[in-house]
């Protein structure tokens, strides 16, 4: 299989037609009912007092430091592609990342759903086989959800310390046991890349035996095997993917700390890494932005650490406004990927 290495010019786009702006105008509209829909049942003059505190340094240090966190997650991916493809630039990359969480924040689903878009992206604007493509997008995913899971293992850890579950702490941790099992389900496939095995392959092996060959089966054969490439050739590479992942996260801890001290929320570092989980979890559900979820998430948190429900709905509200911004804006992106 020919595999292109070098970067082809992105062609010059031509200046938005009335059916652009048409289409983002429809987004825009979408993403307001959407933001709508997550605040209508909130208790807002309940929490008024909580969020009006906020200063606008504090939340412009907010954004800020999520931005550093998507930088540090296009770096991850970025550094993947640029081991095979070293005239990949960084910048485009973020953008694409920003449409990708977009997409996925308002799938339904575990915050995937965006990775055809990672797909097209590369295979239109630098040049990538569709097989090349998917193989870089395999190893980003592996890598995220390595990373995910190890964070979500060590704050499930920090929610039966700090008693979010009932019952004896070691019949809690008996019983996360099996999802704990699931987790380390990443750092396995890697291994097994790593040692030159194909465990997708070997599923599709046996798919293929019951519903016959398909194109696509083939496609995710030859990507998971160039994504076993690069882990023996590029373990520098490798390494270093995994090492601003592992910033991301600690980005992510410390700026969940950050709201909630902006919040005026008395939490120790156990009780914050609870709170991520139970965020990140809420995500994990299958439910558009995680809606409902997430503020029902925060809720129990804080009334089971003596918090009130208000302080819970002012933070998720603070998350979803982060969320809800950052996702609008990856929408807009995405159209304007979809029209071209």
């Amino acid at each position: 299989m020919n595999i292109p290495n070098d970067v082809e010019k992105i062609e010059t786009r031509q200046p938005p037609t009335l059916r652009d702006w048409l289409v983002r105008l429809a987004w825009l509209a979408l993403l307001a009912f959407l933001l709508w829909w997550a605040m209508k049942d909130a208790p807002l003059v309940e929490i008024w007092a909580s969020l009006r505190q906020l200063t606008f340094q504090q939340i412009t240090l907010i954004f800020v430091l999520n931005a550093i966190i998507f930088v540090l997650i296009t770096m991850r991916w970025w550094i993947i592609i640029r081991a095979e493809n070293a005239r990949v630039p960084l910048l485009p990359m973020i953008w694409y990342r920003v449409a990708v969480f977009g997409l996925s924040y308002f799938t339904p689903g575990p915050q995937v759903g965006g990775e055809p878009l990672q797909v097209l992206y590369l295979q239109k604007n630098f040049g990538l086989t569709y097989a090349r493509a998917i193989s870089a997008v395999i190893m980003d995913k592996l890598l995220e959800f390595l990373t995910n899971f190890l964070f979500l293992g060590i704050g499930l850890y920090a929610a039966i310390r700090v008693g979010l579950f009932s019952g004896n702490e070691m019949q809690a941790a008996v019983g996360l046991v099996p999802l704990i099992a699931l987790m380390m389900w990443p750092l396995v496939h890697l291994i097994l890349l790593y040692s030159g095995r194909l465990p997708l392959a070997a599923v599709l092996r046996v798919v293929q035996g019951r519903f016959g060959r398909r194109r696509w089966m083939h496609l995710l054969v030859v990507s998971e095997r160039l994504a076993a490439a690069f882990c023996r050739r590029r373990p520098v590479a490798l390494l270093a993917s995994l090492g601003v992942s592992l910033l991301a996260w600690i980005g992510m801890g410390f700026e969940y700390a950050l709201m909630v001290g902006f919040l005026n929320i008395s939490l120790d570092f156990w009780q914050v890494l609870a709170g991520l989980t139970t965020m990140q979890l809420a995500f994990l559900l299958p439910l558009p932005a995680g809606l409902g979820a997430l503020e029902a998430s925060q809720v129990f948190l804080m009334q089971q650490l003596g918090f009130s429900a208000a302080v819970g709905i002012s933070l998720s509200l603070l998350v979803r406004a982060r969320d809800v911004f950052n996702g609008g804006i990856g929408l807009l992106i995405a159209s304007g990927a979809f029209n071209r």
